[in-house]
């Protein structure tokens, strides 16, 4: 019984310790259920962010009453969005513009948005300081880990 005791808090030392090396955010479009606002972060599954200098973004896309809410890590969405702020320390702020985008395309097709003009406004929120910051609520993760801290404790007690 008391090496089981001590597997499990080594067992449980390790994870923390692995979990600590990287950022965790939530991955999801506004068109799933749950990601728009309010956020029910019951639907999603955290996803450890790639690189160690990784900034969780919650993207806010407008265009007329409809909104469109992406959340992803910022290492995942730099190979596909032209439009990220310079700045992406804490905080949210406006998309930049790229004036070189689709400017030797000649396309008549409306529907495929080659010059990313059909949202009204693009707001990029960045945060890397919690876990989970690309959430409109992060208190329920916090009390699913409280709660099995404290389950965890009483076992070993």
């Amino acid at each position: 019984m008391m090496n089981l005791r001590i597997l499990i808090l080594c067992l449980f030392a390790i994870l923390s310790y692995a979990s600590g090396q990287f950022l965790w955010c939530y991955r999801c479009v506004g068109t799933h259920p749950g990601c728009n606002e309010p956020f029910d972060w019951r639907w999603y599954w955290s996803y450890t962010c790639p690189s160690w200098s990784d900034k969780c973004v919650k993207i806010i896309e407008k265009k007329g009453v409809d909104t469109i809410i992406t959340r992803d890590c910022l290492s995942n969405l730099i190979s596909t969005r032209r439009d990220i702020p310079g700045d992406t320390y804490e905080g949210c702020r406006a998309a930049s513009e790229d004036v070189k985008l689709a400017q030797y395309t000649f396309n008549d097709i409306r529907e495929l948005d080659i010059k990313r003009t059909h949202f009204d406004n693009t707001t990029w929120c960045f945060c890397s300081f919690d876990h989970f910051c690309n959430s409109a609520k992060s208190t329920g993760p916090f009390f699913i880990t409280f709660f099995a801290l404290m389950f965890t404790a009483r076992l070993l007690a």
